[in-house]
């Protein structure tokens, strides 16, 4: 490495700076920047819009040279040289969700040494973490060839338009990271399936057990933990012995009430990541356990019957659904029914399917379309599949992330894949590093969600090391 004098240097400016970025993180969790209605500039609604205007602002409080993408994304370079290193993270996050309680989702607190709140490690935190490198290299004085550009983007969570938008307009660096996964750097991203499916059905006839509405699930990549259904023509003491039998099976809890209209049955799991449905417990197919086995009659019961035949609970490798498999590099598959509502004769929902590399249109999409068809679904117009993400392992770019890694962590550094996709998913050359590190469950896309603190300033050596190391 031609850098490593600068180790102890980029150290000393990261840690005498690490309360500016604290504070900037904490200014940006501040506010609830998940996706919300469109408006008039601001295409992911009001919230997405102010933490990309409070982004600018810090990026314009530290002297960088800073641009709005039409509210896409912004963006902050070190100089006007040509592309170089493109760094590319996310301000949007995940809706607030249930259970926390530390803090607020979007009041953050410091405690014991970690940040709480909605987005601090998911992306609000890895973001900042980014920038002060940056400001690291700048300051020290360390002269680059070429630029580094800090893109933030406002549209991750939900499929990463904004930076589709972004790259109809500007070309990528040869090289880009984003601070938004695992330490050590992933280079390896499964394919995948977002099935969102549909169909109508008659209704059940008024007076007769039959399903009044069932709706579980807000989030495409969230193992949904809340579920709830109304049924009529049922009486309380029979839907509480099923329900307490479906709980045995299953290990989520459920609350029956009686309501206007019916019984409403209300069923809790756990979230976790679409990418490892096994951390969680589904709320939604511990629902459906308990719809099947309560005999309702008419179309829409029989459907949800059938559809959870292929999406049993605990089920999260396609086994039911027949289409289990694996391979070398990138690993096992996942599958997981993330969303489903039921209401007036329709069905609709949408499964999370996370595909290794040997998966293809013939037995992957093929297969799950058949699945749903025999319970009268169907796909949505435009579902496809996603190919897999994967950057050379041996590069120069990969190795030197890795080489800088193991200097201020101490740990060997090798590549890996996972299940999820990252910002740099359809990006040639990309790779996801940092800022999670094993060993420490930061809570993402769950209640108490938080960025150790000094992970963050570790994250922002590495990051300075490496713009010093590639860019140089």
């Amino acid at each position: 490495m031609k850098y490593m004098d600068l180790k102890d240097r980029i150290s000393e400016y990261v840690d005498s700076h690490i309360d500016e970025l604290v504070a900037d993180v904490m200014e940006l969790i501040g506010t609830d920047s998940s996706r919300s209605e469109a408006l008039p500039g601001m295409p992911y609604g009001k919230g997405a819009a102010e933490v990309l205007k409070k982004g600018m602002a810090i990026f314009e409080k530290y002297g960088f040279a800073s641009k709005n993408y039409d509210n896409y994304v912004i963006t902050a370079d070190m100089n006007g040289l040509e592309k170089g290193l493109d760094i590319l993270a996310h301000l949007d996050v995940v809706p607030r969700g249930d259970g926390w309680t530390v803090t607020d989702a979007f009041k953050p607190v410091i405690k014991d040494g970690r940040i709480y709140g909605r987005g601090a490690i998911d992306d609000k935190g890895p973001s900042m973490a980014a920038l002060l490198a940056m400001r690291a290299v700048r300051e020290l004085g360390i002269p680059l060839k070429k630029n580094v550009r800090l893109i933030l983007g406002s549209d991750e969570e939900c499929g990463s338009s904004d930076i589709a938008y972004y790259f109809s307009k500007e070309k990528n660096a040869p090289m880009t990271f984003s601070p938004d996964a695992d330490f050590p750097l992933i280079n390896i991203e499964k394919g995948g399936l977002a099935g969102r499916f549909s169909g109508r059905f008659e209704k059940a006839p008024s007076g007769k057990a039959r399903l009044v509405s069932f709706s579980g699930g807000k989030t495409t990549n969230v193992v949904p933990n809340k579920a709830h259904a109304v049924v009529e023509g049922i009486g309380p003491d029979k839907a509480r012995e099923t329900a307490e039998r479906s709980a045995g099976r299953t290990g989520a809890s459920f609350s029956i009430r009686e309501q206007d209209g019916g019984i409403r049955i209300d069923v809790e799991g756990r979230s976790a990541h679409a990418s490892t449905p096994f951390m969680g417990n589904n709320a939604v197919t511990a629902l459906l356990d308990i719809i099947t086995e309560l005999d309702l009659c008419g179309e829409t019961a029989e459907a949800l019957k059938k559809l959870y035949s292929v999406f049993p609970h605990g089920d999260t490798d396609g086994t039911a659904a027949g289409v289990k498999m694996s391979d070398e590099l990138s690993g096992d598959l996942t599958i997981t029914l993330d969303i489903l509502e039921a209401e007036d004769g329709r069905i609709s929902g949408v499964f999370d399917c996370r595909a290794p590399i040997c998966a293809n249109k013939e037995n992957l999409y093929d297969v799950m379309a058949g699945k749903l068809k025999d319970a009268g679904l169907f796909f949505d117009e435009g579902v496809k599949m996603n190919p897999p993400h994967h950057a050379d392992g041996n590069s120069f770019f990969v190795r030197t992330l890795l080489d800088c890694y193991e200097v201020y962590s101490g740990k060997k550094g090798e590549p890996m894949a996972i299940g999820g996709g990252t910002y740099v998913h359809h990006i040639d050359n990309g790779v996801a590093f940092g800022c999670e590190i094993e060993g420490i469950d930061n809570h993402m896309h769950g209640a108490d969600e938080f960025a150790d603190i000094d992970v963050l300033a570790m994250s922002a050596k590495i990051f300075a090391l490496s713009i010093a190391e590639l860019c140089s």
